[in-house]
């Protein structure tokens, strides 16, 4: 039985694409940072400093292959989506196994088999931006007249580690997998604005190691920076009838009242706080003399965002001022990232997916503005809207449930998986990343990772030859 009639979506262009499904994977194994706090003796330091509540980790059991895998298997089976129903699988990742080699050429031998190939696609990698760039490729595609009336399947995701110091308690990891189409309970609307800049913030120029190059102080600024520019650039945008009009803004401001909730990148979570306060003082530097910049703000009326990256003092009042905004659109975005840590390109779409768990079907006729950042750096401020699906998507096979907010809540039960997880000690954070460090280039190994730590249904790298190939199992 054919599952599409490719000719009648090819003759019309899909209407309101954008993400139809989503699901993540994560660690089963984490230490709580204050844990980290007490061995580095600074207390505060992760949990309040950072914002962070916990780290999770892999040892090298796991790779980005299987953990990429783990994460599209789930989506799949969960949804019950076949392999025939995919026609563009898009990967983003840092966190490369080869210089040459897609990864998605892997996922597709484990999850599609030889019969079906025709997947087009490959991996995107410019640090934490390749996932949204797969995102945007992606819905392009559904929305071009090459779509060919199938899914595409946007997985995105790496392995976040540093060297023992300060820098450690920021990594994480894990893996979020977005099936894209249209009628989207997630339409992708309105434009977009990108900042694509050189910056030498955080990069991997070294082949011998996971770690990365990292100017921390810069990087926090580039971020910074990179806010700003791009909201002040989408609220141009925004000025225009035709843009406000598809957003429904109705005359309304184009400002961060706008948006009923924001996404960011979120290496920490202190970070994002700053980002969002940034939001803040992009509206405050359009129109400072509006009642609710009165008082402690005046102090910085006039002064161009670029000249306040950096200034403590700034920083704290905006932050302070942006608070209850903060605490009503962005936090509920929070629970996975604080509780994982960094997932680099997944980092902004686990806080959405943590979004839709917390609000699921209220977001609907919700505005989100999402901010993805990569150093190095190319970031880009983009819009969704939460809409109930009308049941029209091209591959809604009976009796399988409709595409909506609510199924994605039900189905990732994030809060569940987060709870079940495994508390470990510190000792064996070192080991397994030591583990890592030992094995990384390596060929001609079988990892020593337990495989018993593992939930059920996680795949895993089940040796690497002598020529660096490698073979994986699944719990």
């Amino acid at each position: 039985r054919r599952l599409i009639r490719c000719k009648d979506y090819m003759a019309r262009r899909a209407a309101d694409a954008g993400i139809l499904a989503m699901e993540c994977y994560f660690p089963q194994r984490y230490v709580p940072q204050t844990a980290l706090e007490e061995a580095d003796g600074c207390a505060g330091k992760y949990t309040v400093g950072l914002g962070q509540t916990a780290l999770a980790f892999f040892d090298d059991r796991e790779d980005i292959a299987s953990v990429l895998l783990t994460a599209c298997a789930r989506l799949l089976e969960r949804y019950g989506v076949p392999a025939s129903a995919i026609g563009r699988l898009e990967v983003g990742t840092e966190t490369l196994l080869d210089k040459s080699k897609s990864v998605k050429t892997t996922l597709m031998a484990q999850l599609f088999g030889a019969e079906h190939s025709d997947v087009e696609g490959v991996s995107s990698t410019n640090a934490c931006y390749g996932g949204t760039a797969a995102l945007l490729n992606s819905v392009a595609w559904v929305e071009s007249s090459a779509w060919d009336g199938r899914y595409a399947l946007v997985v995105c995701g790496d392995i976040a580690v540093y060297a023992p110091g300060p820098a450690r308690p920021t990594g994480g990891g894990g893996a979020v997998a977005m099936l894209v189409g249209p009628d989207a309970p997630l339409v992708m609307a309105g434009p977009r604005a990108t900042h694509a800049f050189e910056v030498y913030d955080f990069y991997k120029p070294r082949g011998n190691t996971e770690y990365a190059t990292v100017d921390g102080k810069l990087s926090q600024d580039a971020y910074l920076a990179s806010v700003d520019t791009c909201w002040s650039r989408l609220k141009a945008k925004l000025g225009a009838p035709a843009a406000a009009e598809q957003l429904g803004l109705n005359g309304s401001p184009a400002d961060l009242r706008a948006f009923d909730y924001v996404c960011m990148h979120s290496p920490y979570n202190k970070l994002v706080q700053k980002g969002f306060a940034r939001l803040l003082y992009g509206d405050f530097a359009d129109d400072a003399t509006a009642p609710r910049f009165a008082g402690d703000a005046q102090r910085w009326a006039g002064v161009p965002p670029a000249k306040t990256v950096g200034d403590r003092e700034a920083e704290k009042c905006f932050v302070g001022l942006a608070k209850p905004d903060f605490e009503a659109k962005c936090a509920p975005s929070d629970t996975a990232s604080r509780q994982v840590g960094n997932c680099y390109t997944a980092a902004l779409y686990m806080n959405l997916l943590s979004l839709v768990s917390a609000k699921a079907s209220s977001l609907i006729g919700a505005r989100l503005l999402l901010f993805s950042y990569g150093s190095g750096a190319v970031a880009t401020a983009f819009t969704l809207i939460g809409r109930e699906p009308s049941g029209g998507s091209a591959l809604a096979l009976p009796p399988a449930s409709p595409f909506t907010l609510e199924r994605i809540a039900t189905t990732a039960q994030l809060a569940e998986r987060l709870t079940a997880r495994t508390c470990s000690d510190l000792p064996t954070l070192t080991r397994a990343l030591e583990l890592r460090e030992e094995r990384y280039g390596q060929a001609g190994y079988e990892p020593s990772g337990d495989v018993g730590a593992l939930a059920p249904g996680t795949y895993y790298l089940a040796a690497v030859d002598e020529l660096h190939r490698r073979t994986y199992s699944r719990k």
